[in-house]
Parts: C-alpha cells; structure tokens; sequence
C-alpha cells in the first residue's frame, strides 16, 4: 500500500545513521564509556552532571523519600538469592485489579517491548505500527528477523488508526502484533478510548496488540483512557507501563506487562530475570506513594504549559502534549541544532524521522528550562507570531 512503509534492518539503521542518531553524544550508551570502552574519567562525569538533562523523558526529581527509604531497607538482602521482595506482583496486580498471572515484570518497560517482539514474531511475522513512534519496538523486529510495516501520522500528528486496520487487515498472515504508543512518543498525542475500541474492533480478534502506556501518568485529556480494562474481557491485549517516567527509577530498571494469563505464559520465557531486590522494593513504595506521583504531575504540567507557552509567543508551533515532553517546530534541519544545544551545556533529544525539522524536549527543572529557553533564544533565530509560522 502507498500509505505504508516497510522497514528492512538496512533502511531502519541507516535512517539512523543518516540523521546523526547513532554518533549523537548525549546519547547514554556514549555517557557511560568512552570511544576506546575505557569508564569516564571524573572530570568527564562532572561534565555529565553539569549538563541540563531534557533528552529522555526522565523525571528529574528524582525518586521520593518513601522510595529510597524502601530501597536502602532492601540492602539487608543483597546477599541473598531468594529473598522477600515486597510482593511486587501481587502490590501491582491489586493495582491494575486482575491476578498475579496477569503480570510480567521486566527491566524496564523496554525489556517488556523486546520480549513481545521475540514472542510473538517469528521469522517473517511483521509488527504494524506509525512512524515516527517508539523506535526500540521496530528496530527489535528486525533483530529477531521479522520486519515492520508503519504508516504515517495523520497531518494533525495524531496516529492513523483508520490506516493501522488497513494495514493489518491487508497483511493478517503475517502479523504478529500491532503496536501503540499511547501517549505517543515523540510527539505527545494520545489515541483515545473510541480509537482503541475502533481499532480492537477493526482488526482479527486473534491479532495482539500491544499498547505501551509509559506516559500513562502524565494524561489530562478526559478522552483517554487505559487500555488495561480489555486484558480483564480477555482480548488479545499487552499493556506495558514502567516506573522510569512518573516514579524517576529510569536508571533502576523496572517494568511490566498487563495481559492475558496465556500470552503471559507465552512471553515468560524470554525476560531476563535481572531485576534485583533494591528496585522490587522501591517498586512496591512507588506504586503507594501516590501523592509524590501526583506532585510530579502538577509541577511537570505547569512548567511545560509555561515553556510552551513561550515558544508560541516567539512563533514556534509546538504539537499539543499530554506528556512530560514536547515537540516544537524550529523549521530547520534538527541535528546541528542538537549540538549547539549541546555546546551550550543543553541535552535534547535525538532526531525523529522524517520529522526533521521538530526538537523533542523532555520537561525538567524550572532551572534546566531556563537554561533551555535562554539557549534557544540563542541557536533559534527568534521569530513573531505573525512572522508566518504556523
């Protein structure tokens, strides 16, 4: 189909290649060794956490008292292989309200899209999905030798979901599992509850879809909702949720999955086991500690309704978010922008084909964001708002 495009190993990494991402210092990989795999020295750490870190949707608050309380406790068991671990499974299944067979934890939510990938594509099987989402989902595919087939966002960069039925239905033999990012990452925007049911209903019933909720936390928009309700009605649904966004444990590593008992049982065997006894605990605290969440929340929203507020008045569009980030229009090329960013003491993200010309910022401090604005009055030519942006 013209709408859709087919991503080989080769055209994804190269896609990559040519907006800069994979030589893109800020990136974490190149922060935690250098060019020759030596560690960073001191002075380079240093330099690190001088930066204003607005590149990876992280919370920059940090974990709150009641986490690292519940964290440092768990040192007692370091020592141990089997150990008592807070009871994460059953603390997040009472959570979401279903049972503890409904429950996958993962490193990170990210372990959670890699496993879906190994399970459920097999040699040839395709995962269906908008371009540009979350990448890590599409190029797994293709390590695992299945391949992705993507479609466009909808000129309001809203995902097309009219178009992920067609594209599914098209290709029904061959697919593995349909993808959502909801809020979507990078640009901000939500499917909604009608758009879920509208897709659910679209497709083969026996098709997975897996619908990764990391930004869940940050949603104001009354017509969202989680998709965990259907895994409840027993459909073919993998919601994934993880605490390295709202709960600021990014660097701790913890996620999970909310599914059927057998697609459960069914992606089981390919999760690492890694997690360790510090962050099962820190797991538990985070999901009681409901008002540092809420708090989180207030603080991020305020702040990025107020940088975004700002860039529009200098004539930036920026693309409407329920998220701890955003994406403004700098209509010009954003990789050399990312690196004046970066001269001037700013990490933000990486380019997002072929979205190339919009910077996705995370929220941070009210401090990292005006150390942002005053860089970008600087690398930004400074437009008016009726200098014909739009």
């Amino acid at each position: 189909m013209n709408s859709s495009i087919a991503l080989s190993r080769r055209r994804f990494v190269g896609g990559l290649a040519a907006a800069g991402y994979l030589t893109l210092r800020g990136d974490t990989e190149l922060w935690a060794q250098d060019a020759r795999g030596a560690p960073r020295t001191a002075q380079q750490l240093d330099e690190y956490d001088s930066y204003a870190k607005l590149a990876f949707n992280e919370n920059p608050y940090g974990p709150p008292d009641s986490v690292m309380q519940a964290m440092t406790k768990a040192f007692k068991y370091a020592n141990r292989y089997g150990y008592p671990d807070g009871d994460i499974h059953g603390e997040i299944a009472k959570h979401h309200g279903v049972k503890t067979e409904n429950i996958l934890l993962g490193a990170g939510s990210g372990e959670i899209l890699d496993v879906v990938g190994t399970a459920f594509l097999q040699v040839g099987k395709k995962v269906v999905g908008v371009n540009p989402s979350y990448s890590q989902v599409y190029q797994h595919a293709t390590s695992v030798r299945g391949d992705a087939i993507t479609v466009p966002l909808l000129p309001d960069f809203r995902q097309d979901i009219p178009g992920l039925i067609r594209v599914t239905r098209a290709n029904y033999r061959n697919v593995g599992f349909v993808y959502l990012c909801n809020p979507n990452n990078p640009t901000g925007r939500v499917v909604t509850k009608r758009e879920i049911a509208q897709l659910l209903d679209g497709i083969p019933e026996d098709v997975p879809v897996l619908i990764d909720e990391a930004y869940h936390h940050f949603v104001e928009d009354p017509a969202y909702a989680t998709s965990v309700p259907y895994v409840l009605e027993g459909r073919r649904v993998i919601v994934a949720r993880t605490f390295s966004k709202i709960a600021a444990l990014a660097g701790m590593r913890l996620g999970y999955a909310v599914a059927p008992a057998d697609m459960i049982r069914t992606m089981s065997p390919y999760v690492s086991g890694s997690i360790n006894a510090l962050v099962r605990w820190g797991g538990v605290a985070a999901l009681k500690d409901t008002a540092s969440q809420a708090q989180v929340k207030r603080v991020t929203l305020d702040i990025r309704t107020k940088t975004t507020t700002e860039l529009r008045n200098l004539g930036y569009a920026v693309i409407p978010s329920e998220t701890n980030f955003f994406m403004v229009h700098i209509r010009r090329p954003v990789q050399p922008v990312i690196e004046d960013f970066r001269k001037k003491g700013v990490l933000v993200g990486r380019p997002f084909p072929p979205m190339l010309e919009h910077l996705r910022v995370s929220v941070g401090t009210p401090e990292e964001m005006g150390r942002f604005m005053t860089a970008f009055k600087e690398v930004v030519p400074v437009r008016t708002a009726g200098s014909g942006s739009r």
